[in-house]
């Protein structure tokens, strides 16, 4: 039995149905944790964390796109109204978000209030699959579901990797 994450608690609290899906923990990239868990990348997304490049002590942002996907500073600029964006480094990540880089997740960042972007992608798939909140675990989670619970912000922010 895995060990509950408060990820975890809030789907019950709100009758989510989710699924765990557990990997190698040493696993970092969204892509391989994919591959390990035999799903295609479209359907597992990765949780970046990004800042305003002009004020760094502005509220990070959250986006969330497919793991064989890039982040489109520029979109996701527009997106959250900032002149320019830029990612926070994996020391900032951590920091801000009291998670491991590996194991960010939106939904165990609720409490802080953070603007959610999920890219539009999403909303053709049934189910998405996220980190549950630590390296090793994953959540099957409904879309639609998992947009209302996070008031996400649906934009086209992924572009195909160089």
């Amino acid at each position: 039995m895995t060990t509950k994450l408060n990820s975890m608690r809030v789907l019950e609290a709100q009758n989510i149905p989710y699924e765990v899906l557990s990997y190698n923990s040493s696993t970092r990239d969204a892509e391989e944790v994919a591959e390990l868990l035999g799903l295609p990348p479209f359907m597992v997304y990765k949780t970046l964390v990004v800042q305003s490049a002009s004020d760094s002590s502005k509220k990070p942002y959250l986006a969330m796109l497919p793991c064989d996907k890039q982040l489109d500073l520029k979109r996701m600029a527009d997106a959250c109204g900032e002149k320019k964006i830029r990612m926070a480094t994996h020391a900032d990540a951590e920091r801000l978000t009291g998670l491991q880089v590996g194991g960010i997740s939106a939904l165990m960042l609720l409490d802080k209030k953070w603007q959610l972007y999920l890219d539009r992608s999403a909303s053709e798939l049934q189910n998405l699959v996220l980190s549950a909140g630590q390296r090793g675990l994953q959540l099957r989670v409904p879309v639609l579901a998992f947009i209302t619970l996070t008031r996400a912000r649906l934009v086209d922010i992924a572009t195909d990797k160089a």
